[in-house]
């Protein structure tokens, strides 16, 4: 534990401030951009809009405030049109009629749960396209939501939807909490719950846990899925997950630049990024459909260009050539340096352990350095992020078991099943 909290504490020293600033209380000058930009102007109201541009949107507000690296160019594209001000429906393959009736769909779905809910949003093949997927409406709908106090918020639900839980809504509120927060994850899912004509699959998680996850990488479960489009439902309003949700972007941006060579495709790039998450992931090689993260990202190349151009283009050393669609980096120790302390804290930890010795507590400093040194530093990261990754999925793969119930797991793995055997 002395030598996490060591490790925590420095990979905040490199970004630039504490973890306690990370956790409770942002910089003075990013609190400002996220105070004056006024983001969420209609409250709580349910909107079906698309991740890609509300990030986006945010993104562009570090432009001219943050010190970033400027010398990224894009090459024949003199005419780069901003990402719009405003969250937007994406509406390139679905009709106006479509659209009302997905935001219509979450808007009633979302209003049969307590209030408390200070972000949702809807994720997965039912809610995003995917090149396999010819109709959304036939794949289960999945959604996370975001609530400051878990343990109220059980208490409110177990009084409306009690038939959710498993066996283990037994526990009351205060034990599906500690369940939800203290093994996996830290997420709680109901799975497999008829809603609106459709099946749903919700998990909850605090605020708290998910700026940790979306900061440190702690899990990779949740900040992992928030790598690849979305569709948010509810637009988060405290400052703390809104500068957090930005620099987890960023981080997946620093880790893939780590991992790739020095030419590589913008597709290259997606499919770097949308990967992280399934490394190491037990899920990959038992049920999910071996082809799933290209699946995620060739229907979805404008929602990722959207998501981590305005990121990529200020990087240092980094050309992208617009015509043809490829992006040159340059190999140096110095741009690996700045990559590497730009990792998460989690990421970090991973390649100080590999160095740790009982008693002997390796140079962190050292070991970034020899690292920045190493032409093979990807391979050391991968392996960090499968070991997180790997231990979270398989914690949250167990609980499941207990959350859904036997009878619901059988039914959903056996799903998951079909689809990897068609896959395949």
């Amino acid at each position: 534990m002395v030598l996490q909290r060591n490790i925590c504490k420095f990979c905040f020293s490199l970004r630039g401030f504490s973890s306690f600033q990370a956790i409770h209380k942002l910089p003075s000058n990013r609190a400002a951009i996220l105070r004056h930009a006024n983001f969420v102007k209609k409250g709580s109201t349910f909107y079906n809009c698309h991740f890609v541009a509300f990030l986006s949107q945010k993104i562009e507000l570090h432009h001219g405030t943050e010190k970033f690296h400027t010398s990224s160019v894009i090459k024949n594209q003199a005419d780069v049109k901003r990402p719009p001000c405003e969250v937007q429906v994406h509406t390139q393959t679905v009709g106006k009629c479509d659209v009302d009736d997905t935001r219509n769909l979450y808007k009633n779905i979302l209003e049969a749960f307590p209030d408390g809910i200070q972000m949702a949003f809807a994720y997965g093949s039912g809610a995003i396209e995917q090149e396999t997927i010819k109709d959304k409406a036939q794949n289960m709908l999945d959604f996370i939501f975001v609530v400051d106090n878990p343990k109220l918020w059980h208490e409110s639900n177990l009084k409306k939807h009690s038939h959710h839980y498993s066996f283990l809504k037994k526990l009351g509120p205060e034990g599906l909490a500690k369940i939800q927060d203290k093994y996996g994850a830290g997420v709680y899912f109901n799975t497999l719950v008829p809603m609106q004509g459709r099946l749903i699959k919700y998990g909850v998680i605090s605020t708290a846990r998910l700026i940790t996850d979306l900061l440190d990488w702690e899990s990779l479960y949740i900040s992992g899925r928030l790598h690849k489009p979305v569709s948010l439902i509810i637009l988060p309003k405290n400052e703390n997950l809104l500068e957090a949700l930005v620099v987890n972007l960023q981080n997946a941006v620093h880790t893939a630049l780590l991992l790739l060579p020095d030419t590589f495709t913008e597709e290259q790039f997606y499919l770097t990024i949308a990967g992280i998450s399934y490394s190491g992931d037990i899920r990959m090689k038992l049920a999910e459909d071996s082809n799933k993260v290209q699946n995620i990202v060739k229907p979805n190349l404008w929602a990722f260009r959207r998501m981590y151009l305005p990121i990529i283009m200020r990087q240092e050393n980094v050309v992208y050539w617009q015509e043809g669609g490829q992006i040159e980096q340059a190999l140096t120790f110095e741009s690996r340096h700045h990559h590497l302390t730009q990792l998460p804290c989690k990421v970090i930890q991973g390649l100080v352990l590999e160095k740790y010795e009982v008693g002997l507590f390796p140079d962190m400093e050292e070991i970034i350095v020899q690292r920045a040194f190493d032409k093979d530093c990807g391979c050391h990261i991968t392996r960090s992020i499968h070991n997180i990754v790997k231990s979270s999925s398989s914690a949250q793969t167990l609980k499941g078991v207990f959350t859904a119930g036997v009878i619901k797991s059988i039914r959903y793995g056996l799903s998951k099943v079909w689809k990897r055997i068609k896959s395949l």
